[in-house]
């Protein structure tokens, strides 16, 4: 088969697209062969050497990146049921798994069947941004009175949050460069769009609210943009934060949340592991939605030879939607 390997931490031509041999499904393993596989801002940072301070250990080089799949069971291993083989599957492969390539082998317990009418891209979308998305949803408890700020709305997680909040009757303002903003509309059309490179990006959420306040901001981005939305955020405000893109997260202080009885929670992390069902109910879940058509997931595919490029486009802030590679 193809895979991309990786052999030292470098920019993203370090990334080598080899013939390798295949992978053998081991004792309740399956053998899938991929269709599509997730990309995700922590490969490229883990590649780059630029991932201080994640909570997992750094892979062994060297490796095949890739951290989710979808595609078909070409076989299964010992103690597995046939009945697996021929059907479509999608499951998370953990940090640094073998997921950039032709074929990946996966515990049949961590596997989902697809449900019909999903494609692969979406699937893979689903079962890593998805269950993100459906687990910072559970921490920030909206509802159909609140008024939402999303910052990067165009991306994966983005723009999931982005529709979750308008299918509640939320009033949304998505925030994305402008470039990116017909995106959102695309699966939101009832949000207010407002891109946030321009300077006075903050005054045009006031305009656009007429008054009315921001009640739930989800802060992906860090640095000024997050220091920015924070402000934006009314008395008794949510501030829920998940990644800092923009190299550090928000900057805030104790008197910040005392000057407008703020709550600010950080989304990630442990909270997810200890929810009833675990991570895999998190999974489960977010396929179900975006298989009744609730939750659409944007998806910018490039070829699996050139996972160079599509890290290149990523860490450029280029992309929108989930990121796969196609074999």
């Amino acid at each position: 088969m193809h895979a991309v390997r990786q052999y030292e931490v470098g920019p993203a031509e370090t990334l080598r697209f080899e013939e390798v041999p295949d992978p053998v499904a081991g004792p309740g393993q399956l053998l899938i062969r991929v269709k599509a596989a997730g990309v995700h801002l922590l490969d490229a940072a883990i590649r780059g050497g630029t991932a201080g301070g994640h909570p997992f250990a750094d892979p062994e080089l060297p490796m095949t990146p890739g951290r989710e799949v979808a595609g078909v069971v070409e076989a299964v291993g010992d103690g597995v049921d046939t009945a697996w083989i021929g059907r479509r599957v999608v499951t998370h492969l953990g940090i640094a798994s073998g997921g950039y390539a032709e074929l990946a082998v996966r515990e049949a317990e961590a596997v989902h069947a697809i449900p019909d009418g999903l494609g692969d891209a979406a699937a893979v979308a689903l079962v890593g941004t998805g269950r993100t998305t459906v687990g910072i949803l559970d921490v920030a408890a909206l509802g159909g009175d609140d008024v939402v700020l999303v910052t990067a709305a165009a991306g994966g997680i983005g723009s999931l949050l982005v529709q979750a909040a308008a299918g509640l009757g939320a009033v949304v303002v998505a925030a994305a460069s402008g470039d990116k903003l017909a995106h959102v509309k695309s699966v939101a059309p009832q949000a207010i769009t407002v891109d946030y490179t321009r300077p006075d990006w903050p005054e045009l959420v006031r305009e656009a609210l007429g008054g009315r306040a921001i009640t739930v901001a989800f802060d992906s981005v860090g640095g000024a943009a997050g220091r920015e939305t924070l402000d934006l955020l009314g008395a008794g405000g949510r501030f829920i934060m998940y990644g800092w893109s923009a190299g550090e997260a928000t900057k805030l202080t104790a008197d910040d949340l005392y000057a407008k009885s703020l709550q600010v929670t950080v989304a990630l992390g442990p909270r997810m592991v200890a929810r009833p069902g675990g991570i895999r109910s998190l999974e489960t879940q977010a396929l179900a939605e975006g298989a009744a058509g609730r939750l659409i997931a944007l998806t910018e595919e490039f070829p699996l030879a050139e996972a160079a490029a599509a890290h290149t486009a990523l860490e450029g802030r280029s992309t929108v939607g989930k990121v796969v590679l196609v074999p």
